[in-house]
C-alpha cells in the first residue's frame, strides 16, 4: 500500500520516515516539501521518492494514507482536505489546539468513511513497554500511583503561539502514555511554568496530576528551558514499586545514524540502565523490553488492509486533547477540573 508524508522537518525525517521504511508492506509514494535543502536530505534518506509541493499533488500521485507532520497550526486544514480527497490520515501530535477541533476532525473522518488516527508513537518507548510488562506480570500488585517525567535541555526548540507550548507538545505524549497504561482520566490538577517568548505567553514546563477513573493517580511533568535532560518513570503498587531512568533509546539511535530496518536488537536499553523492581524479595533489575515505533505503522497497515483495530483509537486521541485542555484550565484558574 502507498503512503505519503506531508512535511519533512525534524519529525518527518527522524520520527516517521525511518519507521515507515522499516515496514516492507508500505511503499512511500512521495513527500511534501518545498525546501531545496530538505529535498536534498530526502534524496539521501529515501532515494527515488519524489518531492512535491503540496498535499493535493501528493494525493494525485496515488496514495492510500497521508501522514500530516507539519506545524500544529496547519493540522486542521490539511487533515480536513485529505479526508475530503478520500484518503486515510495519520495526524501528528498535538492532534488539535482544543477538543472542539479534535471532534470536528473526527466527525469529518466519519462522514468521509476514512480512518483518522494520531501518531502517539511514544506508546512504544522502551521504558514504557518495559513498565507495561511489569504491570502485566503483576510484579507490583495492584497499581496505585505513577510518575512520568521527561525533562529536555532544548530551549531553542520551544514553540510559541496559541497552538503551541510544551503541554500540548510533549505533554500530549506523556498524558497518552498514562491513559494507555491506566485508562481514562476523571479529573485534573495542573501547574504551568509560563514564560514570555516573542510577545506570547507560553508554557515551558508543566506538572499535571491525573486522577484516573480506575483509581490510579499519575503525575506527568516536563521542562525544556531549565538545562536539565532526564527521564524518569516510577510505578507504585500494593506489592512493591518499579523505577526506571532509561534514556530516549530510539531517538538516540536515530541521531547516531542507526536505522530500525537494519540495526540489531533495535530499541533495547543497555543492562546498566535497566529499570529496577522493588519488592519484599529485594531490588531486582528488569531486562529492557524492545521499543519500536515501527509497530505503529505495522498496525496501521493491518487496519487499512484488513480492517484490524487502529493502534491509537480516535476516541483515545480526543481524550488526550480533553485532558490537556483541562490541565491548562486548571493551571490558569487554580482549581481542579473534572472531565465528563
Amino acid at each position: 500500500m502507498r503512503i505519503g508524508l506531508v512535511g519533512f522537518g525534524f519529525g518527518g525525517q527522524k520520527f516517521h520516515l525511518p519507521y515507515i521504511q522499516a515496514v516492507p508492506d508500505w511503499e512511500i509514494a512521495g513527500v511534501v516539501t518545498r525546501s531545496p535543502q530538505r529535498r536534498v536530505e530526502l534524496a539521501a534518506a529515501a532515494a527515488g521518492v519524489p518531492a512535491v509541493d503540496d498535499l493535493d499533488a501528493l494525493i494525485d500521485l496515488g496514495v492510500d494514507v497521508v501522514v500530516i507532520t507539519t506545524p500544529p497550526q496547519t493540522r486542521r486544514e490539511l487533515v480536513l482536505r485529505a479526508l475530503a480527497r478520500g484518503v486515510h490520515v495519520v495526524a501528528d501530535k498535538p492532534f488539535a489546539p482544543d477538543a472542539q477541533v479534535a471532534r470536528e476532525m473526527a466527525a469529518a473522518a466519519e462522514q468521509a468513511g476514512r480512518l483518522l488516527t494520531v501518531f502517539h508513537n511514544r506508546r512504544w518507548d522502551t521504558d514504557l513497554r518495559t513498565a507495561a510488562e511489569v504491570l502485566a506480570d503483576g510484579a507490583i500488585g495492584t497499581p496505585w500511583r505513577a510518575v512520568n517525567r521527561f525533562d529536555l535541555d532544548e530551549p531553542g526548540t520551544l514553540e510559541v503561539g496559541p497552538a503551541h507550548g510544551l503541554l500540548r507538545d510533549l505533554g500530549s505524549h506523556l498524558v497518552d502514555q498514562m491513559t494507555h497504561l491506566f485508562g481514562p482520566v476523571a479529573r485534573v490538577d495542573a501547574h504551568l511554568d509560563l514564560v514570555e517568548v516573542e510577545g506570547h505567553q507560553v508554557d515551558a514546563g508543566f506538572v499535571v496530576a491525573l486522577h484516573h477513573a480506575s483509581g490510579v493517580h499519575s503525575t506527568v511533568s516536563a521542562s525544556k528551558i531549565n538545562h536539565l535532560a532526564e527521564r524518569e518513570l516510577v510505578l507504585w503498587g500494593s506489592q512493591g514499586a518499579y523505577t526506571s531512568r532509561m534514556r530516549d533509546v530510539q531517538t538516540d539511535a536515530i541521531l547516531r545514524g542507526e536505522h530500525p530496518a537494519t540495526a540489531a536488537d533495535w530499541g533495547r536499553e543497555q543492562p546498566e540502565r535497566w529499570g529496577v523492581l522493588h519488592t519484599a524479595d529485594g531490588a531486582l533489575p528488569v531486562p529492557s523490553a524492545a521499543g519500536d515505533y515501527a509497530e505503529f505503522y505495522r498496525r496501521l497497515h493491518a487496519s487499512v488492509a484488513e480492517g484490524a483495530p487502529l493502534a491509537v483509537l480516535l476516541d483515545e486521541a480526543i481524550h488526550t486533547v480533553e485532558i490537556t485542555d483541562a490541565a491548562r484550565l486548571s493551571a490558569l484558574e487554580g482549581r481542579t477540573v473534572e472531565l465528563r
